[in-house]
């Protein structure tokens, strides 16, 4: 039996979603994802990918927090709309594992942090719909949200919503951010709180309203917290709240 002090002392168990490569049929891990966590005194692993919920429910309840990676892109159909040509390799086995995933966290209140696919993602969950690709969809897109090497390097700002948690949380009105994505939330999910926008008018940071901690990004601070003081403050806001 684990005692109270035990417990008190305990760090939080975080479960990442993988990342999969359809080509060589294996499951990956940018090492950022773990890294951050335990930088921030998280214990991360790797879930598998599955849709057994005699698998799947064991590991939510080993968990205190399930963070939802970037990846490919979201199957359309999710969110109502036919597989344009220039939506890119969706993984329908990812989807339906992160489903289960997102809707036990957000029924039970248990933290959840979304990056990049991660934002789009929660977006659907939440009844909202996606641009399949910014260059095609978005015609006032006039900044970059592709960015190339290296990694942590800013390709563009956002700016903070005043009055949101992240705003109380970073205190500051606009950051750097680096940011890879051809996808993005359009049509905003009921129940989500935007927190953050690109300055062509895209949404970049979600809280789900009422909801201890599930917030997402659009961009990548897994990449970055290293040097980043923005990045590490949300990293640490979410494995602080999968510790409460």
């Amino acid at each position: 039996m684990i005692s109270k002090e035990e417990t008190k002392t305990r760090k939080p168990v975080i479960g990442i979603v993988p990342l999969f490569d359809s080509e060589k049929d294996s499951l990956w891990m940018v090492p950022g994802y773990m890294d951050m966590i335990c930088e921030m005194d998280g214990v991360p692993f790797m879930l598998p990918l599955n849709t057994d919920e005699s698998i799947l429910g064991p590991l939510y309840e080993m968990c205190d927090g399930i963070l939802f990676t970037g990846g490919q892109d979201v199957t359309p159909a999710l969110y109502g709309e036919e597989r344009l040509s220039v939506c890119g390799e969706t993984c329908g086995l990812r989807d339906r594992m992160e489903t289960y995933f997102f809707k036990k966290c957000f029924q039970d209140d248990k933290p959840a942090f979304g990056i990049c696919r991660g934002i789009q993602f929660i977006n659907v969950m939440m009844g909202g719909t996606l641009y399949q690709d910014l260059s095609s969809e978005y015609k006032i897109c006039n900044i970059d949200h592709h960015l190339k090497p290296p990694d942590d390097r800013v390709c563009h700002e956002v700016c903070i919503s005043a009055g949101t948690p992240l705003h109380r949380l970073l205190q500051t009105e606009r950051i750097g951010v680096n940011s890879y994505h051809h996808q993005a939330v359009r049509r905003l999910g009921d129940g989500l709180l935007p927190m953050a926008y690109s300055q062509d008018g895209l949404v970049e940071a979600v809280q789900v309203k009422g909801k201890s901690f599930i917030w997402a990004v659009q961009w990548h601070p897994e990449f970055n917290f290293k040097t980043d003081e923005s990045s590490r403050k949300i990293v640490k806001a979410f494995v602080e709240a999968c510790t409460n």
